[in-house]
Formats: structure tokens, sequence, C-alpha cells
């Protein structure tokens, strides 16, 4: 999943990213306010990280001028304002959270993790496709009861086939949100990921749950013999 941080305070915004990138996440991000909106506004991202005091254009801008356009992304506000106006402003703005610096990293990691679940309408943090069972939470992916020994791009690519479970996925959206050089979303880079999956799940249960649909992308679901 690719998350946005705007932020211009350097070693709020390392300790953050690197905190995020720790726990599995691709993180971009930006240090003004121009070049978050240009960030937020052009690219596929599942969930932004706004701070509201910031250069060019500050965050409550950002947030007005992203929902103006209808943009749906996840926005959590972390701000050192803290009063109950300022939490409401934002709130009304079109923010799904807002978090007072200065704050735990965990309890914001929790909170990015509660977002994206509510993203793909996934209440239960466990997930299961058939006898595929994947646990965001503690990043274990089994198998008919199987732990699957993955790597991080590998769970990456799956996390987001189950969060998107039933519906086709296009290479250009898991390139997007799945891989961290979004250069070259034509490669066949994510054919050769997807036959990593088919094959370590394989060695566990021979049914297959990643289906391709030739000219459209990928599915992951279980059908029904």
């Amino acid at each position: 999943m690719r998350l946005l941080l705007i932020e211009d305070n350097a070693p709020l915004r390392n300790a953050i990213s690197q905190y995020l990138q720790e726990a599995g996440y691709l993180v971009d991000c930006a240090t003004a306010g121009d070049e978050g909106l240009w960030a937020a506004d052009g690219s596929n991202h599942d969930l932004v990280l706004l701070d509201l005091m910031l250069p060019h254009i500050d965050g409550m801008e950002i947030l007005r001028r992203l929902r103006a356009k209808e943009n749906p992304v996840h926005i959590i506000v972390i701000s050192a304002r803290d009063g109950l106006e300022d939490r409401l402003v934002a709130l009304n703005a079109g923010a799904d959270d807002y978090l007072v610096k200065p704050f735990s990293l965990a309890e914001l990691l929790a909170r990015v993790q509660a977002l994206l679940r509510r993203s793909y309408v996934k209440k239960n943090p466990l997930m299961r496709v058939g006898h595929l069972e994947l646990d965001p939470i503690r990043k274990v992916v089994k198998c008919a009861d199987q732990p699957i020994d993955l790597s991080a791009l590998e769970y990456r690519l799956l996390e987001y086939l189950f969060y998107r479970t039933g519906e086709v996925v296009s290479r250009t959206d898991l390139w997007e949100h799945v891989f961290e050089d979004e250069s070259a979303g034509n490669s066949n880079v994510v054919d050769v990921y997807i036959g990593y999956l088919r094959k370590k799940i394989s060695t566990v249960h021979s049914s297959e749950l990643i289906h391709t649909r030739r000219g459209h992308g990928y599915i992951l679901e279980e059908i029904s013999s």
C-alpha cells in the first residue's frame, strides 16, 4: 500500500517515513504544500498524512482542494494545533482523522491500518479467501493453516489483492500501489511476482485463487467448482 506524507519538519518526516516503511508500506514524501498538493492530486495513493502548517500552501487548503475535486483518498491530519476548533474545521472539511503532535508512532500506525481496512470494507483484520489467510497486523500469511514465507514485496502484492478481493485489479494499479519504482508501469515485473506468489501458494494447496483476466489484470477470489 502506498502512502503520502506531507510534512516539512525533517526529523519528524524521516521518523514517520522510516517507521511506516518498516511496517511494510511504501511512503512518498513531500516537504512543502505545493509539492504535496501536486503529489496527492496526481498520484494514486491509498492514504495521505497531512501536516497543516506547511510552506507555500497550508494543509487546510490542500484538504479543501482535494475534496473540492472529489478526491476520495483517506486523509489523516497530523498537527500541533490541538484546539477543538482546529479539529472540527479539519474534520468538517473532509479529513478522516486528526492526530495531535507529539504522538506515538505506534498509534499513528494503528490509525493508518484502521483507515485502510475501512477503505476496502475490511473491519476484521484477519482476511481469508478460500484456503488462504492474511493477517495485516502480524504480517503473516497462511495457506491451509501452513505459514508461507514471502518476501516484503510479495507480501505487499498479496495484501493489496486481499484488500481488493473479488475485484479485477489492473497491472498498472498493482504497480502504483505495490512497487517502489513507478516509472515503468508497463513492466512485466508484476506478472513475474504474481508467478512467484502462485508458485509458493501452490506448493501448499493446489487450487488456484489468483486468476488472470486477460487484457484486464488479476483477481483474487475462490471459484466454486
